[in-house]
């Protein structure tokens, strides 16, 4: 006997779990493998890969919560080997990109909510409650701490870590750590980095270059070009160089007398 809703239009893969009392509406795609559990929604415009597990009480697809939204159709698109935990909320696109999307091998913890247009890479950990606002970018191997909140339009680059708790509202460049009032500069994230494989020298030339940028009082445009003519021919110069010239909601600070001023632990 079944206890779930399931629209005859939806496309349901091979050895797919759906668990009772999940409702899934038409033009809705789930991949191979997957296991959806029970009291899941997931509405029109869903497109869920392989190998994902969806835990109970989490709604994917619903309509943007964006007074810009007038009904026009667009898309969540979730990749394979995603594990989004208890009462999730990750809402479809606008007219604005058309779609949200979700890359491949993401921790996606309880309650976290993923808003309208949001770009999220691969291999990401978001911690309990994290809340991205809409048309927000996430690079890959990102960790957001729990309660972390991200303003609408930021970007948050690859290899990045933030302190639970967190107020994002500037662009976060790759590879580093961030935390404290207002979001700051809280060192390189070298343990993630060496867990995924860079070298003590790649490391060192991407501790290097954050010193330029942030330790040695030079406005960003003076940093940028000194991080150029000493790391602009190497693999982790580049990556930051890009980042910074394409920066969209001004760059995180760097830890100053305002921060700890705002620190309660400083």
């Amino acid at each position: 006997m079944k206890l779930y809703d399931l629209h005859p239009e939806a496309k349901i893969g091979n050895n797919v779990t759906i668990s009772n009392f999940t409702t899934i509406y038409d033009d809705v795609v789930i991949g191979d493998n997957t296991w959806i559990g029970p009291n899941v929604t997931i509405f029109p415009g869903a497109r869920i890969g392989k190998n994902c597990k969806i835990f109970p009480g989490s709604v994917i697809a619903a309509i943007p919560q964006d007074l810009k939204f007038n009904g026009e159709y667009t898309t969540v698109e979730i990749g394979d080997d995603n594990v989004i935990r208890e009462c999730c909320t990750i809402n479809r696109g606008t007219s604005a990109s058309g779609k949200t999307v979700i890359g491949n091998n993401n921790l996606i913890m309880a309650y976290v909510h993923v808003a309208h247009d949001c770009v999220v890479g691969n291999n990401c950990v978001f911690a309990n409650n994290t809340t991205l606002a809409g048309h927000i970018i996430v690079g890959d191997w990102v960790v957001l701490g729990g309660k972390t909140a991200i303003l609408q339009f930021v970007h948050i680059g690859s290899h990045v870590i933030t302190m639970g708790g967190s107020l994002v509202n500037k662009d976060i460049p790759p590879f580093v750590k961030a935390g404290r009032y207002p979001i700051s500069f809280a060192g390189v994230n070298a343990l993630g980095l060496q867990r995924r494989g860079f070298s003590p020298q790649e490391i060192n030339n991407i501790q290097d270059i954050y010193r330029i940028l942030y330790q040695k009082g030079l406005i960003v445009s003076h940093a940028v070009e000194l991080i150029k003519e000493q790391y602009g021919n190497t693999d982790e110069g580049k990556i930051v160089l890009s980042f910074i010239g394409n920066a969209n909601t001004g760059l995180m600070k760097g830890y100053t007398y305002m921060s700890r001023n705002h620190d309660p632990e400083a």
